[in-house]
């Protein structure tokens, strides 16, 4: 995959400039016929994510359609529903200094937004926020992770053939390109990612004071409690630990089960991952054999003992679905996000002091999940750790609703789209007085 060079990305940049000032992409009609190209254009190429998707990260077709297209029109079927009462501008009592006028609140579309698409879900994350920046009249420059190559040219092709890329453009880059894009003064940037480059985008966005949206990550905790029903705990902890080799970003990262549960819960979860990931290759590919080294290097230093798995194929970016048990807060798999297919477990007695060592050790984690059939108690140590996202007796399910805000919060994040949320992402409230 070629890389996009300075001159050209400066070209679309300019040239979305002057779109966006022709005051087009702010139709409304405009908005809805590009929306629906979009539909359009992903499911025509839906073979092509799947080969592409396939060789990237060694994704099933199934998981494709869930996560990664499902997620595309779910969001372009709800902001078709939705724009006509998105857009309509809110009129809001006129304050007594202010009479005659009439007063009301619209939103504006910020102008060329610059999207961060990132490696683990390259189709979602390029195309979700897309629909925000259409349903709120941006023109928009996707860049594409240089770690999917095979996604990143479908992505391109899909664009390419749907839109004029004065309102929608990709571009390939690494480190060096996202430098050159991040120089520019665009007017909103959206960034998924981690929790570092964030910090880089950030501080580049400073420079021109632009908005931004940052999706980052963190250390998830998923806590078991001793009344939790523990056959469906098994079944969502390996469906939201192992699906897509770990690479999540509201994965479970670390298990903290209750010592009474303890025992019977890793023996019906370690006897469903013989089942399911028992060969290396069983749960995708990891994305580099650099990352796969990684992983390898951080189990090796642990000291827990590791119950299953631990096998890896670094030539081929297969690793085992690994579960290591005995875990303390400051081993080697507690220091940072795994973003991989290793399960730490620690167990606790006392819940008030598990969630001071959770704030402690990992403040504002991307979400929290806690299962217990005392729902009033798991809603009490939900509200105790100031998550991005959380779930009583589910994993990951949050990114999937367009009613839903989706964001972290600190080292997790900076503000939240899908659905409405992803309009008023995408744009800035605007103050109207109206004098008669």
């Amino acid at each position: 995959m070629q890389m996009t060079d300075q001159h050209t990305i400066k070209t679309i940049f300019d040239q979305q400039k002057q779109f966006f000032k022709t005051g087009a992409t702010k139709d409304l009609n405009f908005k809805k016929e590009n929306l629906q190209k979009l539909k359009t254009a992903v499911l025509t190429f839906k073979e092509d994510i799947y080969v592409a998707l396939e060789q990237d990260l060694g994704k099933s077709r199934d998981f494709v359609d869930l996560a990664e297209i499902g997620e595309v029109i779910t969001e372009v079927d709800f902001a078709l529903q939705h724009i006509d009462e998105w857009v309509k501008a809110e009129k809001v009592p006129t304050y007594a200094l202010l009479e005659p006028a009439e007063c009301f609140i619209e939103n504006e579309a910020y102008g060329v937004a610059y999207i961060v698409c990132p490696f683990n879900y390259p189709v979602n994350l390029a195309f979700a926020p897309l629909v925000a920046a259409f349903a709120a009249g941006n023109t928009a420059i996707i860049k594409t992770s240089e770690n999917t190559p095979a996604t990143a040219l479908v992505i391109e092709k899909i664009v390419k053939a749907t839109f004029d890329e004065k309102h929608v453009a990709v571009v390939h880059g690494a480190k060096e390109e996202n430098e050159f894009l991040l120089s520019l003064n665009f007017d909103f940037i959206f960034f998924t990612g981690s929790t570092m480059v964030g910090k880089i985008v950030m501080e580049a966005a400073a420079k021109n004071l632009t908005p931004c949206i940052l999706e980052l990550g963190g250390k998830s905790p998923l806590i078991v409690m001793p009344d939790a029903d523990l056959d469906h705990t098994v079944d969502q902890l390996l469906f939201g630990k192992f699906a897509n080799s770990g690479q999540t970003c509201v994965a479970p990262d670390y298990l903290l089960v209750h010592e009474q549960v303890k025992q019977l819960l890793l023996e019906k979860f370690i006897a469903k991952v013989k089942m399911t990931y028992a060969e290396v290759s069983a749960n995708g590919k990891i994305i580099s054999s650099h990352q796969v080294k990684k992983l390898a290097n951080m189990l090796a230093q642990t000291q827990g003992t590791v119950v299953f798995g631990g096998n890896y194929d670094q030539e081929n970016r297969h690793f085992q679905a690994t579960v290591v048990d005995h875990v303390s807060w400051d081993d080697a798999l507690m220091q940072h996000e795994l973003f991989g297919p290793i399960l730490p477990v620690m167990s606790f007695n006392n819940v008030d002091h598990l969630i001071d060592e959770i704030n402690t050790h990992h403040p504002k984690p991307l979400a929290a999940y806690v299962f217990s059939k005392n729902i009033t108690q798991a809603r009490q140590i939900l509200a105790k750790i100031p998550a991005g996202d959380v779930i009583v007796n589910g994993v990951m399910l949050q990114a999937f609703s367009p009613y839903l805000p989706f964001g972290g919060s600190g080292l997790s994040g900076i503000g939240s789209y899908h659905g409405l949320h992803g309009y008023q992402a995408f744009t800035y409230k605007k103050s109207v007085i109206v004098y008669p």
